[in-house]
C-alpha cells in the first residue's frame, strides 16, 4: 500500500467534521478541533470552497456548510449501491463472527423475501433460502420490518389480509392473534430489536435488528438464526448484539448516519 497523503487526509477530516452537530463550522473551530495551523485550515479551506466542496452558510458569516459537490458525489455512490450485494458482505462478516447463519431480507405487503443468506458453519436445516418468501409474522426479521412500517400502513396490511380470520401458522408457536402480534410489534418498537422463538422453524430461533436508508426508513433487517440446542439468555445477548452491530454497518453503507 502507498503512502498516506497528509494534505488529502487533512481535507478529508475537515470534510468530516460536517457529519456532525448542525452541519456548519467556521475556521477557528476547525483549527480547534483538528488541532491544525490557522495557516493550514485557511488553505483547505480556500481550496474545499473553491471546489465547491464548502459554501459559506446563508446567513451565517464567516461559518461554512458542505457544498454540491459532495451531494453529487454521495449522489453517485447512492446509484450503485445494490442492497443485496451489500447486505451479502455484511452478512459473510457476521456470519464469520459467530458462527450462525445470517439472513437479510426485505418486506413485500406481508411476507418477508430474502436477498442475503450466508450458512453456518455447522450443520442446521433451515427453511429459508435466498429468494424464498416467508410470512414476516413468523420471522424475526418479518416482525423487524413490521414494526418499521407507519401504523397506518401497518393496520391496512393485517386488515386486507386477516379479516377477522387467524394469521397464518407456520409452527405452534407462531403468532396468530392479529392483537397479540400488534403487542409483539409495539415491544420491538420499543426495544429497537426483534425476535422469536420457534415461530418459523421449530428447531431454530432468531434475533434480528433494522436497517435503514439515508432518510432513516427502515428498508431492510438482518437476523442471525441459532439452533435451539445452542440458544441460551448469554448467547441471545451476544447474537442480538452482533445483529444490532451488523445492521448498522448495512445502515452505513447505505447512507445512513445514526444521530449523535
Amino acid at each position: 500500500m502507498g503512502r498516506l497523503v497528509p494534505a488529502v487526509t487533512r481535507a478529508f477530516d475537515v470534510l468530516e467534521l460536517f457529519l456532525e452537530g448542525d452541519g456548519t463550522l467556521s475556521a477557528p473551530e476547525i483549527t480547534r478541533r483538528l488541532q491544525l495551523p490557522r495557516t493550514t485550515t485557511h488553505e483547505l479551506v480556500t481550496t474545499l470552497t473553491a471546489r465547491n466542496y464548502l459554501v459559506p452558510a446563508p446567513g451565517q458569516p464567516g461559518r461554512y456548510r458542505l457544498g454540491v459537490r459532495t451531494y453529487q458525489l454521495g449522489s453517485r455512490y447512492a446509484e450503485q449501491l445494490d442492497l443485496a450485494a451489500e447486505g451479502h458482505q455484511v452478512a459473510r462478516e457476521v456470519a464469520d463472527t459467530c458462527g450462525e447463519t445470517v439472513h437479510v431480507a426485505v418486506l413485500e405487503d406481508m411476507d418477508v423475501i430474502y436477498i442475503a443468506k450466508v450458512d453456518s458453519s455447522h450443520a442446521v436445516r433451515m427453511v429459508s433460502a435466498t429468494g424464498r418468501r416467508l410470512p414476516a409474522h413468523c420471522t424475526a426479521v418479518g416482525k423487524m420490518l413490521l414494526a418499521g412500517l407507519p401504523e397506518a400502513v401497518l393496520e391496512e396490511r393485517l386488515d386486507a389480509n386477516t379479516a377477522g380470520r387467524e394469521l397464518v401458522r407456520m409452527t405452534p408457536r407462531s403468532i396468530t392473534d392479529p392483537d397479540a402480534l400488534r403487542a409483539a410489534l409495539a415491544e420491538i418498537r420499543i426495544l429497537g430489536v426483534a425476535g422469536e422463538q420457534q415461530e418459523s422453524n421449530p428447531d431454530v430461533s432468531c434475533v434480528a435488528a433494522p436497517v435503514r436508508d439515508r432518510s432513516g426508513r427502515v428498508v431492510a433487517a438482518l437476523s442471525v438464526s441459532v439452533p435451539v440446542h445452542r440458544w441460551t439468555e448469554e448467547r441471545e445477548n451476544e447474537l442480538t448484539a452482533l445483529a444490532v452491530k451488523g445492521a448498522n454497518e448495512l445502515s452505513e453503507r447505505l447512507g445512513h448516519r445514526a444521530a449523535r
